[in-house]
């Protein structure tokens, strides 16, 4: 899908015609066929290798810098099928000197607010705050689906106490699978962010990143942000993560006193075995053919198996 943007002299977001769009006009790409793509190339001064590395979904954030375009990558959140599944898809910006391009391999819940033209002070011209802009929107929605992980980890825990079934256990460990894509996207995000602050004094960059106060002033809260959450998705990967060893010892606590507990049964249920095998044997014994020898056996078996009872239970074992 390939749909051209532009704020109007009236400040109205209308829809464009792709290889009409004039300068100042956002094209936003998602999941584009070769076709797309080709008409993308000719429409800007980038390479289509360029379009194809954005799509990568294991492209890692970065900045280039090139003589007629910007190049950067950020992480941002998505939620896969199920609730219990986060992961990080990166969203591809290029910045020309006519055009503002956002490329991406699905649709991005970071792109939202700004197609329906509800995020405050958009401006599809006004390149620099829009890059900001969307980093921002990134930043905010990692910590809104932290405080989602972090609920449903709460969730899980309180099931977890009631019964530790193997369901829970692989919802946890998918929540400490996206706590991990969230910690390495944030920290890849907050270098590019560093980078962005460190160019509004290099040349280079002026033309295509006019950086102006408020621009500046952006940025850094958006930094203030991202590390705050890389703050809070390393205290809840440490959390999951300790969680997971404190049931797992529970529950190894959980299996070794059961298994305590059937041999001690075994061991109760051997004893007067034991002692009815012995007056079996073909051999004279006690007792032989005497109707007390019963009662005797019968008395030794109970005083054995009681003696073991009392041994267990002095040593724990029931």
């Amino acid at each position: 899908m390939l749909i051209a943007y532009k704020h109007d002299e009236d400040q109205i977001l209308q829809e464009v015609v792709p290889e009409a769009a004039e300068k100042g006009s956002w094209l936003n790409v998602v999941n584009p066929t070769e076709e797309e793509l080709v008409r993308l190339a000719k429409i800007t001064p980038i390479p289509i290798e360029d379009f194809r590395s954005a799509l990568d979904p294991e492209e890692r954030s970065h900045v280039e810098l090139e003589d007629d375009y910007i190049f950067v990558v950020i992480n941002t959140p998505v939620v896969r099928e199920t609730e219990d599944s986060y992961d990080a898809l990166p969203l591809g910006i290029f910045i020309t000197e006519k055009h503002f391009i956002t490329v991406c391999l699905e649709e991005s819940a970071v792109l939202a607010p700004f197609r329906g033209n509800t995020y405050n002070t958009f401006r599809t011209y006004k390149k620099t705050r829009f890059l900001f802009q969307l980093m921002n929107r990134t930043a905010t929605l990692f910590l809104q689906a932290l405080g989602k992980i972090n609920k449903r980890t709460d969730v899980i825990e309180a099931r977890l106490r009631e019964t530790a079934e193997n369901k829970e256990f692989f919802q946890l460990l998918e929540l400490s699978k996206s706590l991990t894509y969230f910690t390495s996207a944030l920290k890849a995000n907050g270098v590019v962010m560093e980078r962005l602050l460190r160019l509004r004094n290099n040349v280079q960059p002026r033309p295509l990143l006019k950086m102006y106060e408020e621009d500046e002033d952006l940025l850094e809260d958006v930094i203030i942000e991202n590390k705050q959450a890389i703050e809070m998705v390393q205290m809840y990967s440490q959390n999951s993560n300790s969680m997971m060893d404190t049931f797992a010892s529970i529950i190894s606590n959980n299996l070794s006193q059961v298994m305590k507990l059937l041999t001690s049964v075994t061991i109760l249920l051997a004893v007067p075995t034991a002692v009815f095998s012995l007056w079996g044997i073909n051999t004279g014994v006690p007792w032989e053919g005497q109707m007390i020898g019963f009662w005797g056996v019968l008395g030794i078996a109970f005083v054995s198996t009681v003696v073991a009872l009392l041994i267990l239970w002095r040593r724990h074992y029931l």
